[in-house]
């Protein structure tokens, strides 16, 4: 083998044969770090170098890091309720202040403080022991017989759907499971995390990248939850819950009915908007929708107004685009760009003012937004009466500051967002964050003709604007619309793969890509046709009745 060259904490070595990355690290420094960017490809720490690369180790304020942190700690937590609960099935699922929901499924009791005391307790022990996590590769026959061995039926209900010949599981300790994703070489690297009560189950806090690398403040968010716990019940309900559970009821009842059956969930929640809205319309002048990028604003607010419609209301749609700041007047972000998605991007008190002459029934001339020109021009002149409501959609919706002239009786709150529920196994759930992310990917590709990377790369900052303006708002609603549709992701299937894969291995996009593959292939594919033109899910994959509108 030919020497190579690397680049790593402030040395530059040669080296004559393999080395693996955790042995470029001080021992007393290698707990500090969960993976390492190599030549800006994502690696476990286990992985070995035989060629001229720059290195950084990453930690917990890294993303990809993060990724890898939260999965060994999951997997660390089955693996102490195994040890200490073997005949209890636990399911893991994302859920408030960015944790880690716990429920056990065959619990015949209420689950008691003290038992989560044990489990954190065992969880501890385990990374004070510092045990080797080792990857090894099974055949899918050898994989069915150890899943067969541990009960772990919706292990094997999924393996079914694996294209795949052989199937990768960490070993630790003689605990063996797969958690679809790298993991951290021993233990002992999990170093921080909080459990406590939530009551019917527990849940795990752990660092953030957004946060600096540190565990975010515990923030109860009821409203959140609540619709969570909804979109799993319909899910369990319906037999939506999992992959296999979703491909099982599609092969099974049709293509038509699971779509329908979707469909006719977002219809049932537009009646039981239109029902609340309908209650308190003496009062409500401005419908305010907000929610995280690929929620479906836009085409929710069509069908919500073609709802008010249908109830005898005449509701006006006005865009948040048209009050833009010429270019020049926008506030620079950390990458010296204008930063768009902020609220100083807009002509607050323009709107305001606009908003309330219009409720007290003034003609009012609005904007309207030439991007081509790069400033606002004059647009309709409207009036309304007494009778009409607004309706407003866009990041900052929510956001008191937009409509502080308006008083608060007088508005009604929606937040959307896909509030998925959706499980490749009880272990692995999959992320409400990656499912926006695939919508983005494959509408960019539609509409803008833009590769995967180029939509992963911008995903951080995109991310970064709704923590900044979303998030904190979202408990302000009045009402919380779940966008997910149970049968999106085997419609979007067959346009995401082929451009998810084209990124090479290389790439330092080729991780997340990597990661949204490997949920992605077990769908079951599904053909379009038969997704109704109003969809929310054409607002991603074209052809929408609502995009000219």
């Amino acid at each position: 083998m030919d020497h190579f060259t690397l680049n790593y904490l402030g040395k530059v070595e040669t080296f004559a044969k393999r080395v693996r990355l955790l042995d470029l690290i001080d021992k007393e420094q290698q707990k500090n770090y969960i993976c390492a960017s190599v030549n800006n490809v994502t690696r476990s720490l286990d992985y070995e170098v035989y060629y001229d690369a720059n290195i950084n180790f990453l930690d917990t304020r890294d993303y990809e890091a993060i990724k890898i942190y939260e999965t060994s700690l999951r997997y660390i937590a089955a693996m102490a309720i195994k040890n200490l609960y073997p005949n209890l099935n636990v399911r893991f699922s994302y859920n408030i202040s960015r944790s880690i929901f716990c429920q056990f499924l065959n619990l015949e009791t209420r689950l008691e403080p003290r038992m989560v005391r044990s489990i954190e307790q065992e969880m501890r022990r385990i990374i004070a022991a510092d045990y080797p996590l080792c990857r090894k590769i099974v055949s899918n026959a050898e994989a069915l017989k150890i899943y067969r061995d541990n009960n772990y039926d919706d292990k094997i209900d999924i393996l079914q759907y694996r294209p795949e010949k052989t199937v990768h599981l960490y070993e630790c300790n003689g605990y063996l499971n797969y958690m679809y994703e790298f993991m951290v070489p021993s233990t002992g690297h999990i170093k921080d995390f909080i459990i406590r009560m939530y009551p019917p189950g527990f849940i795990i806090q752990y660092p953030r990248s957004e946060c600096d690398g540190k565990i975010p403040q515990f923030e109860d968010a009821p409203r959140f939850g609540k619709s969570l716990k909804q979109s799993y019940n319909w899910a369990r309900k319906v037999r939506a819950d999992s992959i296999a559970s979703i491909n099982h009821y599609v092969n099974k009842e049709g293509i038509i009915d699971f779509i329908n059956l979707c469909e006719s969930n977002h219809n049932n929640m537009l009646a039981e908007l239109g029902r609340k809205i309908t209650e308190d319309i003496d009062s409500i002048r401005l419908i305010c929708i907000a929610g995280p990028s690929s929620s479906g604003k836009t085409t929710f607010a069509n069908r919500l107004r073609c709802e008010l419609l249908s109830l005898g209301l005449e509701p006006i749609r006005i865009s948040i685009d048209d009050y833009y700041l010429p270019k020049s007047d926008i506030p620079v972000g950390e990458d010296g760009e204008p930063d768009l998605e902020s609220l100083e991007a807009l002509d607050v008190d323009l709107f305001n003012q606009n908003m309330l002459d219009l409720i007290q029934g003034e003609e009012v001339q609005l904007p309207r937004f030439d991007f081509k020109l790069g400033k606002r021009v004059p647009g309709r002149v409207l009036q309304i009466r007494e009778d009409q409501i607004i309706i407003i959609e866009g990041i900052h919706a929510l956001n008191e500051q937009l409509t502080n002239l308006i008083p608060k009786h007088q508005k009604f709150k929606i937040y959307i967002a896909p509030q998925a529920q959706i499980n490749i196994d009880n272990h692995n759930p999959i992320s409400l964050t990656e499912l926006r992310l695939l919508r983005r990917i494959v509408r960019d590709k539609k509409f803008r003709n833009a590769s995967a990377e180029e939509t992963i790369q911008m995903w951080p900052s995109v991310r970064k604007g709704e923590f900044r303006w979303i998030y904190h708002c979202q408990e302000d609603a009045d009402y919380v619309f779940n966008s997910l549709l149970s049968y999106e992701v085997c419609v979007m299937k067959k346009y995401a793969l082929p451009v998810l894969q084209k990124i090479d291995k290389d790439s330092p996009y080729y991780m997340m890509a990597s990661r949204l593959i490997k949920f992605l292939k077990y769908f079951v594919d599904m053909d379009d046709s038969y997704v109704p033109c109003n969809s929310l899910l054409r607002e991603f994959i074209g052809e929408s009745c609502f995009q000219d509108v």
